[in-house]
């Protein structure tokens, strides 16, 4: 039996991206999943894929994350449909492109903070009882190499994602005699309709190609092998390891991009809002 073989497992941001790709994969492996985002023609789509490849038909849990309340109703759904969770991957990810002072506490700014910071502790809030009185589980959550090396107007994205690996070592320390395996997954920039919406941004591109992105599918290829080898962290594309174990790399590399994003543009387009996707 793998690591996610017979596994319990509740999935956020599964429609599109790193998400799908996880959902796959999870399928294939013969988990049962709850999938969860907001456009459920796609789930029901690709719940038909991983039933039709001979994996454990998923459950399909449409959902508005940016709402205040939605992941906690989530999180007791889940529980419910699959009579509990083994593994929550909290994979869903918002983001907002827009100068500090341009989307300061606009609504744009709280909804992506409500996606990657609030609905990830909501549904621990949910779901961590439940794990510690079955004697154990895995939570997943996905964060950002941002949190090291930011990028011009994507500040309220790097932050939310700053947050969320700050609580997820928090809650890793908080868990060690819970039975409860806690793992962080930073990523880097990944090939996925999210991140190429970046290249849009003044110096994006310059950025993306630069930071040789990975793929969607060997992102959730490095996730699913550290939920079976009780990893605590995984970060990819791997190449990227030493600028995690060295920030001043990062944050250097942040300097040199920011310089060619100030002379990619003269203007300031206005802040444009991204879906509850996974985003790096």
């Amino acid at each position: 039996m793998t690591g996610v073989e017979g596994k319990n497992v509740l999935l956020t941001g599964a429609s599109s991206g790193i998400g799908r790709a996880l959902a796959l994969r999870l399928g294939a492996s013969g988990a049962r999943v709850a999938i969860a985002a907001r456009r459920e023609e796609m789930l029901e789509a690709l719940a038909a894929e991983i039933s039709a490849a001979g994996g454990i038909r998923p459950r399909v849990l449409p959902t508005d994350l940016s709402r205040r309340g939605a992941a906690a109703e989530l999180g007791r759904v889940a529980l419910r449909s699959l009579e509990g969770i083994d593994v929550l991957i909290n994979n869903a990810g918002g983001s907002v492109t827009g100068l500090e002072w341009e989307v300061a506490d606009r609504d744009e700014g709280r909804r992506v903070f409500e996606i990657n910071l609030w609905t990830p502790l909501a549904l621990v809030g949910e779901l961590v009882p439940a794990m510690r009185a079955q004697d154990g589980g895995t939570i997943v959550n996905v964060t950002s190499l941002l949190q090291v090396s930011p990028f011009p107007r994507l500040g309220h994205t790097a932050a939310s994602k700053s947050a969320l690996a700050l609580a997820t070592e928090t809650l890793r320390l908080e868990s060690r005699r819970g039975g409860i395996t806690v793992i962080e997954a930073a990523l880097g920039v990944v090939d996925t309709a999210a991140s190429a919406a970046n290249r849009d941004l003044p110096g994006g591109a310059e950025w993306i190609r630069r930071s040789r992105p990975g793929t969607a599918e060997g992102a959730a290829e490095a996730i699913i092998r550290a939920i079976e080898r009780r990893e605590p962290r995984v970060i990819y594309p791997r190449p990227l390891k030493l600028v995690y174990a060295l920030p001043w790399l990062g944050r250097r590399f942040a300097r040199r991009m920011s310089k060619i994003a100030d002379r990619a543009s003269d203007t300031s387009p206005a802040p444009s809002q991204g879906g509850n996707g996974a985003t790096t």
